[in-house]
């Protein structure tokens, strides 16, 4: 199966708009999906647990009597991580460990502070965390157990207590590893339901699902539709686009390396994209010859094909100094710096939702046992957002605690803006703690 990828080459004329052409990804909302999407959250919105079960039933094809058959007890999951495979079950497990290593030393760096004025007022921040949370885990073509892990350990770091996890299972069927990631993860419950249902149920709760604080983790365009409507009554994380991978390679690193880590994201969907920047013509012809010699040995040849021949491309740059000024406009997801001294160029990076450093960093590891966080921003929202991690479990209230003297100056200064502003009770109200002089 023969993959036509475009190569492009930054001193071209055009090259700008031919890149900015090919980064264009319009998440077009379906009316029909909008639709249906709005007639089920104010279905359950109406009906409750009747609305959940009627859809669930429905759409994964179950016969379930009440909303007790989808709720898993704990004995459930602990069974499933008893009957993986050892070698499953060790993986796991590391993986949670290193993913919770990480998330300690994340939450370490996210205390509150106070600190206090010379006339004693107490200024200051408070973290707490979120009450309760949704994760959602797809069930339909594939199961992540990884997204279990990435999604509940953060949560339960932050010192979330009641951590909610939402998932399908069509035609009955549970993942054995998905819910032996949620004991190691300590999910609190898991209820076998999912799409829009599950997203309109954990935001308005139900006679038998309680309503969360904030709903995390990927879905199908029902469930991504269902959690923009929702905003506002609950958090989200983020509304999530095709996978990505950058990679920025000087022509050091073994050539099959680098195609094969083009494929670990092409091989996602065919909206994923895999692009490399390299400023040597020769290596990346030595790419393109691994990408042909290695695609027909994929199981998903067909997906990584279209995916690389709609939206991937080879790109020829003048220097790597170069690649990591076009690697800040793209603004991936997931950024490898495939070189002899990737220190050096990661250090002109700005825009990155993960940076992959050296030829040993692959993203696959990224995905599911480094630590690090791997719901990561896409579609170029890396300029402005970040990865999943504890902060996102956790709110912050500002701590204001004046003292007799400092109303004093503060009290002057309020009541002259808010007299500004036309806010009279508001100026009155600093000016009565204000003593008159003697």
């Amino acid at each position: 199966m023969a993959v036509q990828i475009r190569k492009l080459d930054s001193t071209h004329d055009g090259f700008k708009q031919e890149l900015h052409a090919l980064l264009a990804f319009e998440a077009d909302t379906d009316d029909a999906i909008e639709t249906a999407v709005g007639q089920i959250l104010r279905d359950v919105k109406a009906r409750g647990d009747a609305a959940v079960l009627d859809y669930t039933n429905r759409f994964d094809r179950v016969s379930a009597s009440s909303m007790a058959a989808f709720d898993l007890a704990q004995d459930e999951l602990d069974a499933a991580l008893a009957g993986l495979p050892q070698a499953q079950r060790d993986a796991l497990q590391t993986a949670a460990e290193r993913i919770r290593v990480f998330h300690e030393r994340q939450k370490g760096e996210l205390n509150g502070f106070t600190y206090t004025e010379a006339d004693g007022t107490v200024l200051g921040q408070r973290v707490t965390p979120l009450d309760r949370v949704g994760i959602y885990v797809p069930g339909g073509k594939a199961a992540y157990p990884s997204s279990v892990l990435m999604n509940a350990i953060p949560a339960q770091v932050a010192g979330v207590q009641d951590i909610v996890m939402v998932v399908p299972t069509p035609d009955g069927v549970k993942n054995q590893m998905v819910l032996a990631a949620a004991a190691i993860a300590g999910v609190t419950r898991v209820i076998t339901i999912g799409g829009a249902q599950a997203v309109a149920a954990l935001a308005y709760g139900t006679e038998t699902i309680p309503a969360v604080d904030k709903i995390v983790g990927p879905g199908n365009a029902y469930v991504a539709a269902a959690k923009r409507r929702v905003f506002g009554t609950v958090g989200i994380d983020m509304i999530a686009g095709p996978s990505e991978i950058l990679v920025l390679c000087d022509g050091t690193t073994d050539p099959d390396w680098v195609a094969m880590d083009l494929f670990s994201q092409a091989e996602h969907d065919e909206l994923a994209q895999a692009i490399m920047l390299c400023p040597d013509a020769d290596y990346i012809a030595q790419v393109e010859a691994s990408i042909h010699k290695l695609l027909p040995t994929m199981p998903r040849a067909a997906t990584i094909t279209t995916s690389l021949g709609d939206r991937g491309a080879l790109i020829k740059v003048r220097d790597m100094a170069e690649a990591c000024a076009i690697a800040n406009d793209i603004a991936a997801e997931h950024l490898e710096i495939s070189a002899e001294h990737p220190q050096q160029w990661a250090d002109k990076i700005r825009h990155a939702g993960a940076m992959f450093l050296g030829r040993f960093s692959s993203e696959a590891l990224g995905d599911y046992c480094c630590g690090p966080n791997h719901v990561l921003p896409t579609s170029r929202t890396a300029r402005f957002s970040s990865p999943l991690g504890v902060y996102d479990f956790q709110k912050r209230s500002s701590i204001l605690q004046v003292s007799e003297a400092g109303a004093q100056t503060l009290g002057k200064v309020a009541a002259e803006l808010a007299y500004g502003e036309g806010l009279q009770a508001h100026a009155r109200s600093a000016e009565l703690r204000i003593k008159s002089p003697s």
